[in-house]
């Protein structure tokens, strides 16, 4: 009989069939993605290598926290987040190569977390070879182990998009309401105004799904991560809507900008580029870019022909939104800029790859597009090479004179309690071990009367660049070439000496 007990004894074990199938797929890729993110590991210390001076941006993030150098100025659009998660190193040590062998630890074991939350919504093969892809481009290996908050905003973006597709799966899913939490709070943690670029979709969807438990727990974790830089504002920059300003006025202004060209500028390896001039890179190694909107396209039609659009769907349309303030609202460009945005379009770009390998019925013609897709995929992996060498090399190079700069400044006498101010001060104030002081631009944090009472209290030199002019209160002052700048040093430090 159709409803009699055989046939329910039957049945039952085939209902339970698929599901134990697919937590065996998911354990058995668990592997690949540990293998992925270990290399990773390797790669950023291999190939960037640990003893890579810290970079501008790096000195001020790590100086508030080292134990051995003042704290520099610290401007409206930073967060705290980043020196925080570098501090176990950082504040008691002041070695580079140890501070990197740790972030890039710590960046691998973040990527193997951060994707391992999607195995239930994406094939193990898709989440490795997804993890491979953003492993491999040369801004992931570059940042990975610099002491900068993108990378981790692009992990937290991860974990948060993918926590909340299984909570909102599974609200039983504890760990899943922890996860969004949590994601969230590590963006805002880095990045503020990133992180909720990013949540906009989530908080769209959380609204027409009337979730207000996952509204909830997002907002909790945005004010969690936040909540420090918002208190700041009011403690040290006369409120939030004053910082908020004081970021955009040093952004150039946000607004109506189209930031597309530098993006692509950005790509041959310049880490920062303002003002964005000069021509693209080699068509070679821009290729890849144009190919990630066509890829996550064809990803996303796979996904909704197969009704499993959402997991692919929604990283997508948070790329879209981590993006667009990069790309259109300011008015120059940095390729960490869109760690957030490439990350998030490794999944959907992952599952199109995969759809042109398994796709075609005739086993010649799988045989065909795996060869394209793997040849392809190993040209790419040599561009991101190539410019990845490159980029190391330039920024080896100006982090070198800044510390050959730092050196030839001790040899005038120039040694802590010291304060610099002038031309790369900031930078250069952290290789030599003093604080550092300027009283225009954006990092504005004195008057020049405060200046000349500091040259006659410490040690205090004047940092000018070639064919630039020294300040009024310096030209009396003995003045030595450092590097190619030229150091105007109080006399007090000549005494010191």
């Amino acid at each position: 009989m159709a409803d009699g007990p055989n046939a329910t004894a039957t049945s039952a074990p085939r209902a339970r069939l698929p599901a134990r199938s697919a937590e065996s797929r998911r354990r058995r890729g668990e592997p690949r993605l540990a293998a992925v993110a270990a290399a990773f590991t390797l790669a950023q210390l291999v190939l960037v290598r640990p003893g890579l001076g810290l970079g501008w941006d790096e000195t001020v993030y790590v100086s508030q926290v080292s134990g051995h150098v003042p704290a520099a100025y610290f401007s409206a659009p930073r967060s705290r987040g980043i020196s925080l998660l570098a501090a176990p190193i950082a504040s008691w040590s002041d070695s580079t190569v140890l501070l990197r062998i740790y972030l890039a630890v710590l960046s691998g074991l973040a990527l193997y977390l951060a994707l391992r939350v999607w195995r239930h919504h994406v094939e193990p093969g898709v989440i490795a070879l997804a993890a491979a892809l953003f492993a491999s481009l040369w801004v992931t290996l570059f940042y990975g182990l610099e002491a900068m908050p993108n990378y981790w905003v692009a992990i937290g973006a991860l974990a948060c998009v993918g926590c909340f597709l299984r909570a909102r799966a599974n609200p039983r899913d504890r760990a899943a309401w922890w996860g969004v939490c949590a994601g969230a709070a590590l963006m805002a943690w880095m990045r503020p105004t990133d992180a909720v670029y990013v949540v906009l979709p989530l908080l769209a969807l959380a609204l027409a799904l009337r979730r207000p438990r996952l509204l909830a727990v997002l907002a909790a974790g945005l004010l969690a991560g936040a909540g420090e830089w918002v208190i700041e504002a009011y403690v040290s920059y006369g409120g939030l809507g004053q910082r908020l300003s004081d970021a955009s006025a040093i952004q150039g202004g946000l607004g109506r900008h189209l930031a597309v060209l530098d993006q692509l500028r950005s790509l041959g390896g310049r880490t920062l580029c303002r003002p964005c001039t000069g021509s693209a890179p080699n068509p070679l190694v821009t290729l890849w870019w144009f190919a990630l909107p066509l890829l996550a396209a064809l990803g996303a039609v796979t996904a909704v022909r197969t009704r499993r659009a959402l997991p692919t769907l929604l990283p997508l349309a948070c790329a879209v939104t981590a993006a667009v303030p990069y790309l259109f609202l300011i008015g120059y460009a940095a390729p960490r800029f869109l760690l957030p945005a490439y990350a998030l379009l490794a999944l959907p770009v992952a599952g199109g790859l995969t759809h042109l390998v398994t796709a075609p019925a005739r086993k010649s013609a799988r045989t065909l597009a795996g060869g394209l897709v793997a040849a392809g995929l190993a040209g790419h992996l040599a561009v991101q090479y190539v410019v990845l060498e490159h980029t190391v090399h330039s920024s080896a190079a100006s982090r070198a004179d800044w510390a050959r700069t730092a050196t030839a400044l001790h040899r005038l006498g120039v040694r802590q309690p010291c304060l610099l101010s002038g031309y790369d001060a900031v930078p250069i104030a952290y290789y030599t071990g003093c604080g550092s002081a300027q009283t225009a631009g954006h990092d504005a944090s004195t008057t020049v009367a405060g200046l000349k009472r500091a040259a006659h209290r410490t040690s205090f030199a004047v940092l000018v660049p070639p064919g630039g002019r020294a300040p009024a209160y310096t030209r009396a002052w003995p003045d030595e070439r450092v590097g190619i700048l030229q150091a105007y040093v109080a006399p007090d430090a000549q005494r010191g000496r």
